[in-house]
């Protein structure tokens, strides 16, 4: 049976580790050493209420982490968002040459990057999706937490807060930077995915998926090709220039078209046949897509 425990506060992920007391209890720079507490019941699953960003020399680090065989092998970065599951490894030799970085939601809240941190979808990407950085990569990345380093060991004053967000907001936009090189440089492997996701579409509404289960979403989307829904979407963004839902949504115009044009079947039910649940939903992109509504569409005939 699992056993699930809370890290609510940058003191408990010290404690959970077994390391000195944070500095600062808000924010909290981990360089990982061999003296951190690494075994762990194989059971016990982590309710994390922290933003954490960890850079992994060694893959075999304080978490599950999957992974193939990716282009820069020097570094590894992960993120994790607060409410998401983890998974500690247990008994296994300590990252000796990562780090990582805990930051509490309320140190940011009253910032602009309170609202903008959730824009940044690698978050909510998989282990196997992970950002890999090349070694120039990872000096400047290890530049940012140094400052971050220098603000936590001297006195706090009126100026530690805004810096140490400041340098936070420079780690998100470099790693946003650097995932947007790692999808341009593997740009022959995602054309697999991009075949193997219009397979998959053309085999969900070829049957009866869409009248039982509706239009997929993006979770099963993601798990359909083996990644998560957000790394999926930001895949087909960059490769193609649209989003999944626009894919999604031009499959079913081309699917409705033929539906409108070889058959009497009425227009609720083809919406209906599709996923949608309410008709006029599906005439309101059927008609942004085509130009047409499916009425206008089916005349033409």
């Amino acid at each position: 049976m699992n056993t699930i425990i809370q890290l609510e506060s940058i003191s408990q992920i010290h404690e959970f580790l077994e390391i000195e007391k944070p500095v600062h209890p808000l924010v909290s720079v981990v360089r990982h050493s061999k003296d951190m507490n690494l075994e762990f019941d194989p059971n016990l699953r982590i309710n994390n209420h922290l933003y954490f960003i960890s850079l992994k020399e060694n893959i075999q680090g304080c978490f599950k982490y999957g992974r193939k065989s990716y282009d820069f092998q020097e570094g590894s970065l992960i993120f994790t968002r607060p409410g998401q599951m983890t998974s500690p490894m247990g008994n296994e030799e300590p990252d000796l040459g990562g780090w990582s970085i805990f930051i509490h939601p309320d140190l940011i809240r009253a910032y602009p990057i309170s609202n903008a941190i959730l824009n940044y979808s690698f978050f909510d990407y998989d282990s196997n999706e992970a950002l890999h950085i090349s070694e120039k990569e990872k000096h400047a990345l290890n530049a940012i937490i140094e400052k971050i380093e220098i603000e936590l060991s001297q006195n706090i004053d009126q100026h530690t807060q805004d810096l140490i967000v400041h340098n936070i907001e420079s780690l998100l936009k470099y790693s946003q930077r650097y995932f947007d090189r790692q999808f341009l440089t593997r740009k022959s492997h995602h054309k697999d995915f991009l075949v193997k996701f219009d397979t998959y579409l053309h085999s969900y509404f070829n049957g009866n998926l869409p009248l039982e289960n509706g239009i997929p979403s993006l979770k099963e989307c993601g798990e359909a090709l083996q990644l998560s829904g957000k790394y999926l979407s930001d895949l087909l963004k960059k490769e193609t220039g649209k989003t999944l839902t626009e894919h999604i949504h031009l499959h079913i115009v081309e699917k409705a078209k033929n539906q409108l044009l070889n058959s009497d079947t009425p227009i609720s039910q083809i919406a209906f046949n599709l996923g949608f649940e309410y008709p006029q939903y599906f005439s309101k992109i059927f008609k942004n897509k085509a130009g047409l509504s499916p009425k206008e569409y089916r005349n033409l005939n």
